[in-house]
């Protein structure tokens, strides 16, 4: 596409710098890592938390960059940069980036149903879900999310839960060209805040719930702030399917009244749309009847232990339902979802339970603890909290000595601090509630100590990594996949 048309085709404010006639400059992609940069890239420099990418603009060009975005005149010169391509001025490079690539890829997200769901918990869990029914009802979706990106059975890596526009963009037009109608999304805060699903058009967009877990420096900086960051999803779609016992429903079903979405919700403990009644809870799964708008009623059972089940799968139900998918469909796809590291259970063919699950703030450590002690005779929680994170470890350790039998601290992913200080820093916490617990850094180490030590009747929880088959340490990453991890200590015992 010219360049003329792919800074035109929105409405965005922009202005060139240059003589050269812009419609005869053709774009092929668009980039903000001048690394990636290729002949017919557009550059887009974008000021991070770490560096700036108007330094970068000059390699950007002598990569094959045709033409560059950025903020001012003066970010360029301040580098001592000067280009001899086209140069777009706008006053928001992180918008513009949104909206150049809406342009290049033919705004996708207007030619398929796009399904976003956001909130602190249950976004992987209630993605999956949902892909899960749409596989029942035989229909190919798209997925975007924390565990990896798919296009059909395409499984693509993924750095972040929700992309950098370019990415996402691209992604999607990608799923139109495989005639796949549907996404699933999974949408950060941060992706909000950051305007990174900019220029997206939303089928339906979910708002599951809101707890203090992305407070703090270079996130946000209150519960407030958090809550307007999830609220503008709602500004961005044709329905809205809200949990109404979500404290924070009623900013998030403002933000979408004003925006003339149609408002769905669902629940377990208020009047709602879509209720789930005649809960029963085991530790295989959960049942329960699910009470529509129309006053029918249908029996749904999910493999997936704990009330935040019930909550995912019935948002899962209902979104399948405004999207026109058969409720039946709904209920079969649920009867066999599977999700990585979501309470995943280990079979050890022992006396005692292992589950994966990803659980890595206070408040998913209640859900899965209070889930787990409805059938476990004593619950064993290994965690850790990975570093250079914004994570409230003293919080964290309460937590785990409140609810948990027998708690190890460990190491998660520590990054570039020191393991044993993040291990001090969770223990603060827990000596105050004088539980059991013991500190062993070495991850690995720690699990084979709660599976050697294990009793009849445990459930040992291994909370923090789900999904995640790395360990990232200052120096190094390495293979670490729990799943093999106990395994292999289960066969050497």
């Amino acid at each position: 596409m010219n360049l003329y048309n792919v800074i035109k085709n929105n409405d965005i404010k922009a202005e060139c710098d240059t003589a050269n006639d812009i419609k005869n400059v053709n774009v092929t992609s668009i980039e903000i890592d001048n690394r990636q940069c290729r002949e017919g890239s557009l550059f887009v420099c974008i000021e991070g938390y770490v560096t700036d990418g108007h330094k970068f603009a000059q390699k950007a060009v002598e990569a094959g960059a045709v033409a560059v975005v950025a903020k001012s005149r003066a970010s360029l010169e301040k580098y001592g940069i000067k280009l001899n391509v086209p140069v777009i001025y706008v006053a928001d490079t992180r918008l513009a980036l949104a909206a150049f690539s809406a342009s290049l890829y033919g705004n996708p997200s207007h030619a398929m149903s796009l399904v976003g769901i956001t909130g602190t918990k249950g976004k992987t869990t209630t993605s999956y879900m949902i892909r899960a029914i749409y596989k029942a009802a035989k229909l190919d979706t798209g997925l975007i999310g924390t565990i990896c990106n798919k296009i059909g059975e395409e499984e693509i890596p993924t750095q972040r839960t929700t992309p950098e526009a370019n990415v996402l963009q691209e992604l999607l037009h990608r799923m139109i060209k495989c005639d796949i109608s549907t996404c699933i999304m999974e949408v950060s805060s941060q992706g909000l805040h950051l305007d990174r699903v900019g220029y997206c058009h939303f089928s339906t967009a979910i708002f599951t719930n809101l707890s203090k877990d992305h407070i703090g420096e270079n996130e946000h900086a209150n519960m407030e702030e958090y809550a307007q960051a999830k609220a503008k999803l709602f500004t961005m779609c044709k329905n809205a399917l809200i949990n109404i016992d979500s404290g924070y429903s009623g900013i998030m079903i403002e933000s979408a009244q004003k925006s003339g979405a149609k408002v769905f919700t669902y629940g377990i403990e208020k009047e709602c749309d879509y209720k789930a009644e005649n809960i029963i809870k085991t530790h295989y799964g959960v049942e329960y009847d699910v009470l529509t708008p129309k006053g029918r009623k249908y029996h749904v059972s999910v493999p997936i232990p704990g009330t935040f089940s019930v909550y995912n799968s019935l948002c899962a139900f209902a979104c399948a339902c405004i999207e026109g998918i058969d409720p039946e469909c709904a209920v079969k796809g649920l009867e066999s979802v599977f999700v990585s590291g979501k309470a995943e259970n280990v079979p050890t063919g022992k006396d005692f339970s292992v589950l994966i699950d990803y659980a890595h703030n206070p408040d998913s450590f209640e859900n899965i603890l209070t889930t787990v002690k409805e059938y476990a005779k004593r619950t064993v929680f290994l965690f850790g909290c990975g570093g250079d994170r914004n994570r409230p470890r003293a919080l964290m350790g309460e937590t785990a000595g409140k609810y948990a039998d027998f708690t190890i601290i460990t190491s998660d992913n520590p990054r570039s601090e020191d393991p044993e200080s993040i291990v001090k820093d969770i223990e603060k916490g827990i000596i105050p509630t004088g539980a059991d617990y013991i500190c062993i850094v070495d991850r690995k180490e720690a699990i084979e100590y709660a599976i050697k030590n294990a009793r009849p009747g445990d459930v040992i929880i291994l909370a923090g990594k789900g999904h995640e088959t790395e360990q990232i340490f200052a120096d190094r990453t390495v293979h670490f996949d729990e799943r093999e991890i106990v395994r292999d200590i289960l066969r050497g015992m």
